[in-house]
């Protein structure tokens, strides 16, 4: 019998993390610069596009240096916010072309709600959005750890329920994580102490039991998910398991 997938692939599994993930520091090869930190937000191509205010040492470079851009997303259970991967994008930073700057400021409000977006798009001497031209992506997954070469990483898409999934994971870890825990405990003869919904796709679902030092539980859908309907309804399931 064919064992169900459990997990997206990797370039997939990467690519969704960048979307939802922040620029927090950024590096300028073959200098002694520290790295410096960083805002902004990761376009649709899944580009790092960042806000670079004067004074900056990347806001007067006219070539295209190569960067390293730490890219980090996070959760937030309880209150706190966790990790759940570390991206390093290595690449070449050039300006955003004017007919794409629009465009790639509101790919990245989201992800960087600053007032200086606005004076990017308006003004000559203000603000400018970079973005990196990608060679390579070094990504650390809790245990799983590696690098993705510009085809592998550019040419994969994000989960395409992504948004969805979102939406239905922060909903039960608002209002169902009771029910999460009993349908893990009747799964787990390990105690269960509780239990949040970590990582929600059309290949399973993670759960987290335990804030420091915790147990993941990845749970696979017989076969992947292809609407959101479907998956809202295994998801459902889930929670009723006994």
């Amino acid at each position: 019998m064919q064992q169900p997938v459990t997990a997206p692939p990797v370039p997939e599994r990467v690519r969704t993390l960048a979307a939802t993930a922040a620029p927090t520091h950024v590096s300028l090869a073959g200098t002694a610069l520290p790295a410096m930190p960083a805002r902004g937000g990761v376009d649709g191509a899944g580009r790092p596009v960042l806000l670079v205010l004067p004074g900056d040492p990347l806001y007067e470079v006219r070539e295209e240096p190569v960067v390293t851009v730490d890219l980090t997303a996070t959760r937030s259970l309880g209150g706190l916010e966790l990790s759940r991967g570390l991206l390093k994008v290595q690449g070449w930073v050039q300006a955003v072309p004017a007919a794409e700057a629009w465009e790639s400021a509101v790919a990245i409000a989201e992800r960087c709600p600053d007032e200086a977006l606005f004076d990017a798009l308006e003004r000559a001497d203000g603000p400018r959005l970079l973005r990196v031209d990608v060679g390579q992506v070094i990504y650390l997954t809790g245990p799983e750890s590696g690098i993705l070469d510009a085809e592998e990483y550019l040419d994969a898409d994000p989960d395409p329920l992504m948004s969805e999934a979102e939406r239905m994971l922060h909903h039960v870890n608002a209002t169902h994580r009771g029910q999460l825990e009993t349908a893990l405990r009747s799964m787990l003869a390990a105690p269960i102490s509780e239990a949040w919904l970590w990582e929600l796709d059309r290949f399973g679902a993670t759960i987290r039991s335990g804030i420091d030092n915790p147990t993941l539980v990845r749970l696979p859908w017989p076969t992947p998910i292809t609407d959101a309907g479907s998956l809202e309804r295994a998801l459902r399931c889930l929670l009723c398991h006994h």
